[in-house]
């Protein structure tokens, strides 16, 4: 039951594929065609096919051009032929949710079908959603043409002018804005910053904790060392301790009393980095954290002109990165 399933499913791709590409063959024909009997309507054009190639012309006026509109209808019709067994194709396989939604999905292949010049243009996008209907289906590879990598390739550059242009024009406008507004930096701190000072407060305070317990792991013996040298020094410099050396068992007893305040000094470190995970010291960084805060968002005339200033020139700095022109590397162009 599967594998027969299966094989019958093969078989439909298969006559999909078929179809498909006898649509792709008929409306490029019928595009072609189009073109050609547009331009032998141009006088200077038409005067020189004369003149070059008679016997071509009268052929092609007497059998092609005088029956244009004949030979296109011929065309319509299988059209619309393949629209309508499109749409019953998806009503049997209930592709969309209603049974009239195949002609607004596909109103292209729709007014295609109208045999007026306006209409006619849009069998172009049909020709497109075919070519990527085969793509999907694995029938071609159009990534390996050449004419889709050059169609690619300066649709990159017209998609990167264009962005850079509307980012640019955008960027150029908030400027604008930030200079006319006369309390740009107090409604900042009103409306943005003091409705989240209680969550900026918490993340202050748990990434310096993070970060000096974090740095300690890694860095404790380094710091034992440091603490123990620190130690060593101050006491060669001692005076006092120095003369205790030189009486009898001096020298022992300074060696003992070095390990004895390395050690305390080492203990008061550690017990300091154990201390930043208690309560007290977390409520003490919040305490300072959101006096910081509280003090930043004291704003007056002259912050007021600072960070405007900054968010002006930010905005330039943003402007003169995107009007960098990258589609140049790709051209080899400086």
């Amino acid at each position: 039951m599967s594998a027969t399933s299966n094989a019958g499913s093969r078989r439909r791709e298969r006559l999909y594929l078929a179809w498909d590409v006898a649509i792709v063959v008929l409306v490029s024909a019928n595009l072609l065609l189009l073109l050609v009997d547009s331009l032998f309507l141009l006088p200077p054009l038409n005067a020189g096919f004369e003149a070059l190639a008679p016997s071509l012309y009268r052929a092609y006026d007497s059998v092609i051009h005088q029956h244009f509109m004949t030979i296109d209808l011929v065309f319509v019709s299988i059209f619309l032929l393949d629209v309508l067994a499109g749409w019953a194709v998806a009503i049997a396989e209930r592709r969309y949710a209603r049974w009239f939604f195949y002609p607004f999905a596909h109103w292209y292949d729709v007014l295609g079908c109208i045999p007026v010049s306006g209409f006619r243009i849009l069998r172009v996008l049909r020709l497109m959603s075919l070519v990527i209907r085969l793509q999907r289906m694995g029938a071609i590879d159009i990534r390996q043409w050449r004419l889709y990598g050059f169609c690619e390739r300066y649709y990159r550059v017209l998609m990167e002018e264009l962005s850079d242009r509307v980012a640019i024009r955008l960027l150029g406008s908030l400027q604008e804005e930030v200079q006319r507004s006369d309390d740009f930096t107090k409604r900042l701190s009103e409306q943005v910053i003091q409705p989240r000072k209680a969550a900026l407060v918490d993340e202050i305070a748990r990434r310096l904790e993070t970060t000096v317990d974090k740095s300690y792991a890694e860095n404790h013996q380094q710091v034992h060392r440091y603490v123990a040298t620190l130690v060593t020094r101050t006491l060669e410099e001692n005076q006092e301790l120095s003369r205790l050396r030189r009486l009898p068992m001096g020298e022992q007893v300074a060696h003992a009393m070095q390990r004895s305040l390395s050690d305390v000094a080492s203990r008061v470190v550690h017990e300091a980095i154990d201390g930043l995970r208690s309560p007290r010291f977390k409520s003490l960084i919040g305490d300072l954290a959101g006096s910081g805060i509280d003090a930043w968002l004291q704003v007056d005339q002259r912050t007021d002109r600072v960070t405007e200033q900054v968010l002006i020139e930010t905005l330039e700095m943003l402007k003169d990165e995107i009007a960098v022109q990258r589609w140049k590397d790709d051209f080899d162009l400086k």
